[in-house]
């Protein structure tokens, strides 16, 4: 079984390398409490930014997977060849006019597109990911000209972690299969209502709508048929609690929220975690 991690060296720990709305960096130095001491391979079938996964860096298998393509195609090609994506990176200037050409020519080059990503999630505007109905990447210009683009040496990290992965892109549903006892599965999905009981998020009724919750919390029904150890994330609403008031322990955990580009206009939020490991 998967050991703890808790003598690792933090500074040897790769980090998420690009922005995600609903990331839980925040989280982290929290959910290491609910991580239990032994587990066999990891899952995570809402990959997002990857932080859990990148503070946890199990030393058995992990089966990563997520829905946008995309995404999943900038981690394979991170694994593949992390060079190759830091050298044509260093190629895009940062600019307003560089960054609308860039946004605008999405190529058949896996590589390439992996490194346009990267450029356009660290230059758009707030790390926004959002496309239009035609499946087009849309997000307006960041303005910050001295924004960062990547740092070697985690991107290299990031490789190095994710060598004993499979990144699949595809539905939460289809990574049941792969689940077996005492595995442990950490879930992150979209949220399909809005956090402290103020209704249902429009855009994301659009991308997980509350029957995708429904099969969520049947496919957590079956992970813990099977023996195996979940952590959920979710909103806290009264209909996240009768969904899954009956699937492991639920404790409330308060952040700010960091979407609003107004500081002043960031207030404390809760959200709820669920889990069956304590």
């Amino acid at each position: 079984m998967n050991k703890i991690f808790t003598n690792k060296d933090i500074s040897e720990i790769p980090k998420p390398f690009i922005k995600w709305a609903g990331g839980k960096n925040w989280l982290i130095n929290r959910i290491v409490n609910f991580i239990p001491q032994r587990f066999n391979n990891y899952h995570e079938p809402f990959l997002g930014g990857g932080a859990v996964f990148f503070r946890i860096r199990p030393k058995n298998y992990s089966f990563l997977a997520d829905l946008n393509y995309e995404l999943i195609n900038v981690y394979r090609q991170i694994k593949k060849d992390p060079e190759s994506i830091i050298k044509l990176i260093d190629t895009f200037e940062i600019s307003k006019e560089k960054y609308y050409k860039i946004r605008a020519a999405k190529l058949p080059d896996k590589t390439y597109n992996a490194a346009r990503f990267i450029y356009l999630n660290k230059t758009c505007y707030n790390g926004i990911y959002r496309v239009n109905s035609r499946g087009i990447f849309n997000v307006p210009y960041g303005h910050d000209n001295s924004v960062i683009i990547y740092d070697r040496n985690n991107l290299l990290a990031v490789s190095k972690a994710l060598k004993k992965a499979s990144l699949k892109n595809q539905d939460f549903e289809n990574s049941l299969d792969k689940i077996e006892k005492h595995d442990l599965i950490f879930i992150d999905p979209p949220y399909t209502v809005a956090h402290n009981n103020n209704g249902f998020i429009e855009y994301n009724q659009k991308l997980f709508k509350w029957e995708d919750q429904e099969r969520l919390a049947d496919y957590i029904n079956k992970v813990c048929k099977k023996g195996a150890f979940f952590i959920l994330t979710n909103a806290v609403h009264n209909n996240i609690v009768n969904l899954y008031k009956n699937l492991g322990k639920r404790f409330e955990l308060e952040r700010h929220s960091t979407i609003t580009s107004h500081i002043g206009k960031r207030k404390k939020i809760s959200e709820y975690l669920f889990t069956n490991c304590i």
